[in-house]
């Protein structure tokens, strides 16, 4: 007998127990049985975890970062990261703090180094006054989690212009990570329109649909971005290059979401729930938008989750490759730009830092997706 539930029943017997146990699980909801096997899986909690403060510190970067994402320190080009230290000779602080930078000049090379001064702390204060901006773009404010009021901190280094890159590693996300969404979303209308229409009719409504899949997969994928991404004009405002991005990457994804809709339709829909609905007078857009789809949601939902990380490695290509989003907008392909320069990556090899978020983001969104995957057949092993 399960310990708890004999504590929370004690007049229940074990036989008892099993059958209330069993009775749960006969009765419970799609949903629940998928969340219940989904917390056994230990790698997709963690996953879970790890995108979810993701998407917080994307959403709060304005409070969160210490300085605005296209702020310039005068004076602190390629600045390596700086070390958070709590102890140090002169004893152990209970406030963190960091040394100050003094810029030296290789009268050799003519390279310049940044040399930590020991003998002075600079400390880190949490909710400091720094920059104004508008929290969730509505309400006003200038504080800040973290900053040093006498100095500067740099806990990811700067870039060749002198920005925080902790700080556009941030606003970056916002960018990055919304194009994900945002394109996966406009994917999903798009699959289930065309997928549902394809499966559900059949004959040459499906051949026409099919063939026009064969013919968007066919294309090799960053050609044709690169073609699509050449077709926006050069005077288009930022805002207007992420829509565009946002909906050139749509219209490739939908195809992989469409097959897999269309097969699923075609395995059903002749099932007794769809003859019945009908046979009752149900029209047919209803029958499968209330009837088929939500038959097979939540597969449709794990494979969306493993299309997102899909979805940020195309931006960040795009970026990279500079016919995606262009500066001034913010984000991780536009970062890994300064990459591009090896003479640049030999002086500043923290510039490769936006990509470890890229990983980080995708490998959380494949364990994720593994394990709604596996959740999603709550009744397999």
């Amino acid at each position: 007998m399960d310990p708890n539930q004999a504590a929370i029943h004690p007049e229940l017997t074990e036989p008892e127990v099993l059958k209330d146990a069993e009775a749960k699980v006969f009765y419970a909801t799609q949903w629940q049985l998928m969340w219940w096997k989904f917390r056994k899986h230990k790698a997709a909690m963690a996953a879970l975890v790890i995108v979810v403060m993701m998407y917080l510190g994307a959403f709060f970067a304005p409070m969160i970062a210490p300085y605005r994402a296209d702020e310039r320190h005068r004076g602190y080009v390629y600045v390596p990261p700086q070390k958070i230290r709590f102890y140090d000779e002169q004893g152990f602080s209970l406030r963190p703090f960091v040394y100050p930078l003094r810029q030296e000049i290789d009268m050799e090379t003519m390279q310049r180094h940044f040399i930590e001064d020991p003998t002075t702390r600079v400390p880190i204060h949490f909710f400091v006054r720094g920059s104004s901006y508008k929290l969730l773009g509505l309400f006003p404010a200038d504080i800040h989690l973290f900053g040093a009021e006498d100095g500067k901190v740099f806990l990811f280094g700067t870039d060749d212009l002198g920005r925080d890159m902790f700080s556009r590693i941030l606003f970056g996300g916002q960018i990055s990570m919304s194009i994900g969404l945002v394109g996966v979303f406009l994917s999903l209308f798009l699959g289930l329109l065309f997928g549902g229409i394809s499966g559900y009719y059949g004959g040459a409504v499906d051949n026409v649909i099919q063939r026009v899949i064969e013919v968007l997969r066919s294309f090799p994928t960053i050609p044709l971005w690169m073609a699509l991404s050449a077709a926006l004009p050069p005077d288009l405002s930022p805002i207007g290059v992420y829509m565009g991005i946002t909906i050139i990457l749509s219209l490739i994804g939908w195809t992989a979401l469409g097959r897999q809709v269309r097969g699923k339709v075609l395995a059903i829909k002749n099932e007794d729930f769809v003859i019945a609905a009908r046979l009752s007078g149900t029209s047919e857009p209803r029958i499968i938008l209330s009837h088929l789809i939500p038959s097979f949601m939540s597969h449709i939902i794990a494979s969306l989750t493993l299309a997102i990380p899909s979805m940020i490695l195309a931006e960040t290509s795009l970026s990279f490759l500079g016919i995606g989003l262009r500066p001034p907008v913010v984000s991780w392909g536009v970062m890994l730009q300064k990459a591009q320069n090896v003479h640049a990556l030999m002086m500043a090899p923290w510039l490769l830092i936006p990509g470890i978020f890229v990983i980080l983001y995708v490998l959380a969104f494949n364990f994720l997706g593994d394990g709604l995957r596996d959740a999603a057949d709550p009744y397999g092993n």
